[in-house]
């Protein structure tokens, strides 16, 4: 059933509802892209972790039609729940980061603004990088996509992260880590600025709300590497990369 092509679709009403439409950018990709025709067996996921078979009985030039054959939870979700905070960054490389951020099975994603970064975000801008969490999460055979939120400033961003027992804060201000990464269990909160960094009062910020700060290393890394190296190092901590 791996071989089977992936959709995105809106929230699925099994087992009353059996058949289901797909329309949208989702249908475009199935049709001119994928070369779904009538018969072809796929999947849809409907963001609730569930896994839904089914087969193509009818295209149309705007939508197609699929019956639901069976269910199934996905079985491919991480048991840990890490919530990567990441400066909004220059060109398309927040796009890399999400892409990447989504593959190593993150929970959700937020895109903030600080003092010193210089790339903007649009609402074009966030819809394309909730689209490439739905490609990649696709891609990676994961049943659910995690959600892209943008945040104006970098206050409100740590305070969405309140809840996480483990919350760690990259900064180049960190002359050591205060958290030893073995040691992180069951959720964990990142947070990694832009090409710019951080300022000296956003770094005490971070620290009065509770944020352990952490250190990748003595060797200056771009923002986007030291994003990925460090949701891989918290998805290996906490067993999902094991």
């Amino acid at each position: 059933m791996s071989g089977r092509k992936r959709f995105f679709t809106e929230k699925i009403n099994y087992p009353e509802d059996r058949q289901v439409v797909l329309e949208g950018d989702e249908f475009i990709h199935a049709k001119t892209v994928q070369r779904v025709e009538e018969g072809t067996e796929i999947i849809l996921l409907d963001g609730s972790g569930k896994e839904y078979f089914a087969i193509v009985c009818s295209i149309g030039k705007r939508s197609l039609t699929a019956q639901i054959t069976s269910v199934a939870d996905g079985d491919r979700e991480p048991r840990a729940r890490i919530y990567l905070l990441c400066g909004a960054l220059k060109g398309d490389k927040t796009e890399l980061v999400v892409q990447k951020a989504t593959e190593l099975g993150v929970y959700k994603i937020g895109v903030f603004s600080s003092e010193y970064c210089a790339a903007f975000m649009s609402a074009n801008k966030m819809e394309r990088l909730n689209k490439v969490a739905r490609e990649a999460a696709k891609q990676c055979m994961r049943s659910l996509a995690p959600e892209v939120v943008y945040f104006e400033n970098l206050n409100d961003a740590l305070q969405s992260a309140q809840d996480y027992e483990n919350k760690l804060f990259a900064c180049e201000f960190a002359e050591r880590s205060d958290t030893d990464l073995k040691n992180i269990k069951d959720c964990a909160a990142i947070v990694v600025g832009s090409e710019g960094g951080f300022s000296e009062a956003e770094f005490k910020l971070a620290r009065s709300l509770g944020f352990s700060q952490i250190t990748l290393g003595k060797r200056i890394l771009r923002a986007e590497t030291a994003a990925i190296t460090l949701t891989s190092l918290a998805a290996f901590a906490l067993g999902e990369l094991g």
